[in-house]
């Protein structure tokens, strides 16, 4: 997955540099295309179907369009709805807190060394303390 979303991040950035020569009328153009697009694979598809997106897709659209404010997320035309969107980003942001947060190793922690050499210690000075030897007082 991570493979894929480098890919995905290289060539839309390559997209986005492509946009930079062209002026606003071409860029007004595109975007109208682009709805009109959305809006005819909307109708295709109908009400009820649903468009998978694979996780890589799910990761850049979040990040792209979480910066936005709700009210405009909701003017977008987007093939999945808004509160979608910051649902994929609550859960990115929900997974990568539970990655920094797990526990890097399970059970108990390693006693430190310098207790273990006074225990040893102790254990030499006293033998009644050890186990299963001497009488319990």
């Amino acid at each position: 997955m991570l493979l894929r979303l480098a890919y995905l991040t290289v060539t839309n950035a390559f997209a986005a540099l492509r946009l930079l020569p062209m002026s606003d009328r071409d860029k007004d153009a595109e975007i109208l295309a682009l709805r009109h697009q959305i809006m005819v694979l909307k109708r295709q598809l109908g009400a009820d179907a649903r468009v998978r997106f694979a996780p890589e897709g799910r990761v850049f659209l979040a990040a792209l369009l979480t910066s936005l404010p709700r009210e405009v997320l909701h003017r977008l035309r987007l093939v999945v709805r808004p509160d979608t969107v910051l649902r994929w980003h609550r859960d990115l942001v929900r997974q990568r807190h539970a990655r920094t947060c797990r526990p890097k190793r399970r059970g108990r922690p390693p006693t430190v060394r310098s207790i273990r050499i006074v225990i040893a210690r102790l254990v030499r000075e006293n033998p009644s303390w050890s186990i299963g030897g001497g009488t319990a007082s």
